[in-house]
C-alpha cells in the first residue's frame, strides 16, 4: 500500500475503536503527520473505490462522504458510492479527424482536457448532436454547498460543502456539469458529479435560477503518440438520492491528428 492508504486504514481502525464513523480534519493531519503524508486535503479524496486500503473494501465496503466545514464519514456498502464505467461497443467510436493547435493536448491538466473537447466541437456533438451549437460556457470553479440529500434513504445533512466544479455548458436553460479525467479508470467517485448536481438542484429549487434540466458528463482522456482518445458517460440523478445516477449516453472520439496545411 502507498501512504495515502495506510492514513486511511489508519483513520478507519481508530473509528472503529471509538465506535464512530465521523471524524475531522484534526484526526486526519494528525494521522498524516504519523505516517509522513504530506498533503492531508488530499487523504480523504479517492477518486476510484481501488485506491482504498483493502480493509475498506472486504464484504460490503465503506466509503468516504464529505459533510463539509472539515468533517467526514465512513459510510457503508462502497457500492453506492462509486459507479463503474459502462463499456464503450464499437458503434460507439467515432474516428475524429483534427489538426493539432499549438496548446491543444500541451498538457494533460483536467481543463486542457476540457477545451480541447470544447475547441473540436467533440462535446457540442456529443451533448447537442449539433458541431455548430452554440453553449455558453463557464470555467473551473469552487463553491459551496449547504443542504441535505439521502443515500439509500438515509438523511445526510451537509453543511458549507466545498466542491469543485471542472467546467459547466449551458444551452437553452440546460445546464451540464463536466467533470474531466486523465486516463481510463474502472469507477469514479459519484459525487464528484453528484455535488454539482446538488449545488444547481438547489438553486433550481429555490427559484434562483430557471434551470430545465440537470445532466452530468465525466469526460475521460488517454493520451496517445498519434493524438488522444476521449471517452463520455452522460448522466442525469433523481431528487437527492446519491445512488440514483443513471446513464443517458456514451460515446469514444478517437483524435486522429492530420499534417498541418
Amino acid at each position: 500500500m502507498g501512504k495515502k492508504q495506510d492514513v486511511l486504514e489508519e483513520i478507519f481502525y481508530i473509528c472503529q475503536q471509538r465506535d464512530e464513523d465521523v471524524f475531522d480534519n484534526y484526526l486526519v493531519k494528525e494521522v498524516c503527520e504519523d505516517f509522513g503524508f504530506g498533503n492531508p486535503f488530499d487523504a480523504t479524496k479517492v477518486d476510484r473505490s481501488e485506491l482504498y486500503p483493502d480493509v475498506m473494501k472486504r464484504g460490503q465496503g465503506y466509503f468516504i462522504i464529505h459533510l463539509g466545514q472539515g468533517r467526514h464519514q465512513f459510510f457503508p456498502n462502497i457500492s453506492f458510492g462509486y459507479h463503474t464505467l459502462e463499456p464503450i461497443s464499437d458503434d460507439e467510436i467515432i474516428p475524429w479527424a483534427y489538426r493539432k493547435s499549438l496548446l491543444n493536448e500541451y498538457d494533460t491538466s483536467e481543463s486542457n482536457i476540457i477545451s480541447v473537447g470544447i475547441n473540436q466541437r467533440i462535446l457540442h456533438h456529443f451533448l447537442y448532436d449539433d458541431i455548430v451549437a452554440n453553449p455558453k460556457q463557464y470555467g473551473a470553479r469552487r463553491t459551496k454547498f449547504s443542504g441535505h440529500y439521502t443515500i439509500d434513504s438515509e438523511f445526510i445533512a451537509v453543511s458549507r460543502l466545498q466542491m469543485e466544479i471542472d467546467a459547466v455548458l449551458e444551452l437553452d436553460n440546460n445546464i451540464t456539469v463536466i467533470e474531466g479525467k486523465n486516463g481510463f479508470p474502472r469507477d469514479f467517485a459519484v459525487y464528484q458529479l453528484f455535488h454539482p448536481y446538488l449545488h444547481f438542484a438547489e438553486l433550481r429549487e429555490s427559484g434562483e435560477l430557471d434551470v430545465r434540466e440537470i445532466r452530468c458528463c465525466y469526460f475521460q482522456r488517454l493520451k496517445r503518440d498519434a493524438g488522444s482518445t476521449l471517452r463520455l458517460h452522460l448522466y442525469r440523478f433523481h431528487a437527492r438520492e446519491l445512488s440514483s445516477i443513471k446513464l443517458v449516453k456514451k460515446r469514444e472520439y478517437r483524435l486522429e491528428i492530420k499534417d498541418p496545411l
